[in-house]
């Protein structure tokens, strides 16, 4: 099955590293012109330079909804519009819930939460003109089944399911379609660190018995990017190796 996303234009934030890092390959070696999105400029435009294929790169705080605002633009400026939103930026703040601070839970709630809703605003309504449109966001295992320690996190990833099913509705009869992506333990910095008794009880709860790989992502991701998801949408495509079923 060959994805041909030729012509496409593709914004990924958090994409200068990790899962996002992936994402913007994979998005670009299927054909799509790719907006690299990170914290720092220098670095999105040198991930840019790597991706290649006319990719270009440019600087977000996502939980700042009026630079997210002013992203869109320029991103619809430098490419002549937006037909793929990926959702991918994020961060933790983990502690258990007696021990989090109130700005524990908002900066949290402001990167995963606040700022894919103001990218979906911004960018549906350049979508919503051309009566096309693929809006992905990056949720979380653990917004379906909770995690100790990861309350505000798994709180704000439930929270962008509940926003892309509602987006799903509104948007539909537009022909945009909106869905979720909830990874697994995928192989990242942070998985690199554990110990190798930490691995193995973390790879003994998974049936594929090994981590995922930011690859496995990247291919969902350009999967509901393609044509063959035509009639997709609303929906959360879990990609753990099967952990949670």
């Amino acid at each position: 099955m060959n994805i041909d996303l030729t012509g496409k234009t593709a914004l990924v934030t958090g994409s200068t590293r990790g899962i996002g890092r992936s994402v913007a390959q994979a998005l670009a070696d299927s054909g799509a012109r790719v907006a690299v999105v990170g914290r720092d400029l220098a670095r999105a435009q040198a991930v840019a330079a790597e991706v290649g294929r006319g990719a270009m790169g440019f600087a977000c705080d996502v939980s700042n909804t009026g630079a997210v605002t002013v992203l869109i633009a320029d991103v619809e400026k430098a490419f002549g519009g937006i037909d793929i939103l990926v959702n991918n930026a994020g961060l933790t703040r983990d502690n258990l819930v007696m021990r989090l601070k109130d700005e524990d839970w908002d900066d949290v709630m402001n990167a995963n939460l606040r700022g894919a809703f103001a990218a979906i605003r911004a960018a549906a309504r350049g979508m919503m003109k051309k009566r096309s449109g693929r809006i992905i966001n990056m949720a979380s295992v653990v917004a379906l089944n909770g995690n100790k320690g990861q309350a505000n996190y798994a709180a704000s990833k439930a929270g962008l399911i509940a926003l892309t099913k509602s987006v799903a509705k509104e948007l539909g009869s537009r022909n945009i379609l909106v869905n979720a992506i909830a990874p697994g333990f995928i192989e990242t910095e942070m998985t690199d660190a554990m110990t190798a008794e930490a691995r193995s009880a973390l790879t003994g709860m998974i049936p594929l018995e090994r981590l995922g790989r930011t690859e496995d992502i990247a291919a969902a991701v350009v999967f509901l990017a393609s044509d063959y998801a035509s009639y997709i949408t609303g929906q959360v495509l879990v990609v753990d190796g099967g952990m949670v079923m």
